[in-house]
């Protein structure tokens, strides 16, 4: 058995003093407030000064260290095999708008590393489609040659092809690949006003995906419209979407206003005010807000550091990644360093940041036994210093990042 001793243990709602925690295999099996027996057999780990945290979840990163996961068929495993360094244990693959070939190139990359993940990484979980299914008007750095009207419903299960047999491609493409790989498309990005795009909202959530609405410029009413077909997710709350007018509540209004999402917000104090972040806690509570990075290949890279976003050239600067054009495109943050935020900068407890980097995602994932800390649960977790720096990452009981 492991025996993880001595640190700050955090738990839903409050956090354990010099507790024990007692993995066997790749469960939880006990947890202690005050010591615990075990045998000269046991691996012990003073843990003292530290915190011990559920691993976190990234639902929303594009990439990391250079890589991103459109660069070719190794690069799912190469995010996958970097991220635990930053306390990140299970993430979501995401893409931007992209040709029905690329697609197919990196979810068939998101199958082979869910089906033989490499030694030391990250649980890869099924990707997040920042799709081809969003407004022009709100696509910020994603590529408008790419960006497709939602299908009619006619279209909605266009037969499998064994190849493109035309010229070009349109919206019902994009959704052969999805239906191609069904059990690895965990959310797609919809802008909910496009032209039938509720149709299609209804068929993804029939067919077991996440609808997320974001990139978009939907009303209030249209907002109320996609959760009413099924859609249960935001992508990055305020960010490409009209700003809230109190006349003029628009997507992020109905979002802040609809217990049925859950909202994805950028915690990299750059993106999204820290400000506004305690806002949105306020209005949904943590139980309802996932943190995530929106991270690129530009993240925890020097600043200056030229990298790709879906094959797209980014730069890093001190506040995020940009275009050569100078369009925001992305975060250059990890999930060590939101967590930071959350504590630092918005003012949350050490359980509440736990629930929006770990529970939650968790939840609205359906990941059961995972994103907090309990018996029974899975080992994935993060040991974190005093000043919230990484030092051990632990993946189903196994250590597969420690500080140097």
């Amino acid at each position: 058995m492991l025996i993880l001793a001595g640190a700050d243990i955090v738990l839903p709602g409050r956090v354990v003093s010099r507790g024990t925690l007692v993995v066997d295999g790749d469960r939880i099996v006990e947890l202690r407030e005050r010591g615990v027996g075990g045998s000269a057999a046991d691996r012990w780990i003073d843990l003292s000064g530290r915190y011990l945290l559920p691993g976190f979840i990234d639902v929303h990163v594009h990439g990391v260290d250079g890589h991103d996961v459109l660069d070719g068929p190794g690069a799912v495993h190469s995010v996958a095999t970097r991220l635990p360094r930053y306390g990140v244990t299970a993430f979501c693959p995401t893409t931007v708008a992209c040709a029905p070939d690329r697609l197919r190139m990196v979810l068939d990359a998101v199958q082979a590393a869910r089906v033989s993940p490499k030694p030391g990484s990250s649980r890869v979980l099924p990707a997040h489609l920042e799709s081809n299914f969003i407004n022009p008007e709100y696509r910020g750095a994603q590529p408008g040659e790419c960006l497709r009207r939602p299908p009619a419903p006619s279209e909605l299960r266009r037969p499998l092809e064994p190849e493109m047999t035309r010229a070009g491609y349109d919206g019902a493409d994009i959704l052969v690949e999805i239906a191609r790989s069904r059990p690895d498309v965990g959310i797609v990005t919809v802008a909910p006003e496009l032209e039938n795009a509720l149709p299609m909202i209804q068929h993804l959530v029939a067919q077991g995906h996440q609808v997320s609405l974001g990139h978009s410029g939907a009303s209030y009413d249209h907002a109320l419209a996609a959760i009413a077909s099924g859609a249960r997710q935001a992508t990055h709350l305020f960010n490409r979407m009209p700003p809230i007018n109190h006349r003029v509540p628009g997507l992020a209004g109905a979002v802040l206003a609809s217990e049925e999402i859950a909202a994805e917000v950028i915690c990299d104090a750059y993106h999204v005010h820290p400000a506004m972040v305690r806002a949105a806690i306020a209005a949904k509570s943590p139980s309802r807000v996932m943190a995530i990075t929106d991270g690129t290949a530009g993240s925890g890279m020097p600043v200056g550091t030229r990298a790709a976003l879906g094959g797209h050239p980014i730069t890093v600067r001190e506040s995020a990644a940009f275009l050569d054009d100078g369009t925001l495109a992305g975060s250059v943050w990890t999930m060590d360093r939101a967590f930071a935020v959350l504590v630092g900068q918005v003012g949350l407890s050490l359980p509440d940041a736990a629930v929006l980097c770990s529970t939650t995602p968790a939840r609205e994932l359906g990941l059961t036994g995972f994103g907090a800390i309990a018996p029974g649960a899975f080992a994935d977790l993060v040991v974190l210093s005093e000043r919230f720096e990484v030092e051990r990452t632990y993946i189903g009981g196994e250590l597969v990042w420690k500080k140097e």
